[in-house]
């Protein structure tokens, strides 16, 4: 896989990132050899996606991430393209605005007088 990334000039960042993930999937899986990837892959790549979303609470970014090396190993190394895959989805938890009253604001911001 490395070498092939090389050959495709990939980042070196991104070549130790999707490496990084592909071990992580194969070891999620317990898979023991090359073959055992090409069975069941499309469930075998749902599952991890969703593992990480629900189990590990990942970003939606690193989720995407491992997806996109997932892609990467089986489109372009094992010749073998995903068709459909469908994990549960990371998302990010809504952010609630903070508003400060003027009251609330007056002693964080206090006026000093400039000296003359």
């Amino acid at each position: 896989m490395r070498d092939l990334m090389r050959r495709l000039h990939y980042s070196i960042h991104t070549e130790r990132a999707y490496c990084d993930w592909v071990v992580r999937f194969v070891r999620f899986h317990r898979m023991e050899a090359r073959e055992t990837l090409l069975v069941n892959a499309k469930k075998n790549v749902e599952d991890f996606l969703t593992h990480l979303a629900v189990q590990n609470a990942v970003a939606a970014s690193t989720q995407n991430q491992a997806f996109h090396a997932l892609v990467f190993l089986y489109k372009r190394l094992l010749q073998q393209p995903l068709e459909d895959v469908s994990a549960a989805r990371s998302q990010r938890e809504p952010r609630i605005q903070v508003m400060l009253t003027r009251e609330e604001v007056k002693p964080v911001v206090q006026i000093v007088p400039v000296p003359e």
